[in-house]
């Protein structure tokens, strides 16, 4: 059974930081490719950045340069560093496991960037 737990989501001030991070149960973590996305209401789900478990990283142009994806294997737990952070940024942000098929989906954390 795999199993993804968000948190580290709050309200932050513009231009401010937050860490979010996504605990996976299973033992699948270490080979898989963790993604982060993100959704507002009446969106659709958006991909905000990857890492694969050789530590390759992909982001979102609109991402690039102010967040960081990373992973630590032993924790089995992906990391989401945002830094500078815009009001658009606002969102539920969601961790992914793909695997054989089908994705696994956390319940999502939310991010509330506003002064």
């Amino acid at each position: 059974q795999v199993q993804l737990v968000e948190s580290g989501g709050g309200l932050v001030q513009p231009g401010g930081s937050l860490r979010l991070s996504c605990v996976v149960s299973g033992s699948i973590f270490r080979i898989a490719t963790m993604a982060w996305y993100r959704q507002t209401p009446g969106k659709e789900r958006e991909l905000v950045a990857t890492i694969t478990n050789g530590d390759n990283t992909m982001y979102a142009d609109s991402v690039k340069g102010r967040f960081t994806i990373s992973r630590d294997n032993a924790k089995k737990t992906v990391y989401l560093q945002m830094s500078s952070l815009k009001p658009e940024d606002t969102a539920v942000y969601y961790c992914k496991l793909p695997w054989l098929g089908r994705d696994y989906w956390g319940q999502g954390t939310q991010v509330t960037v506003s002064s």
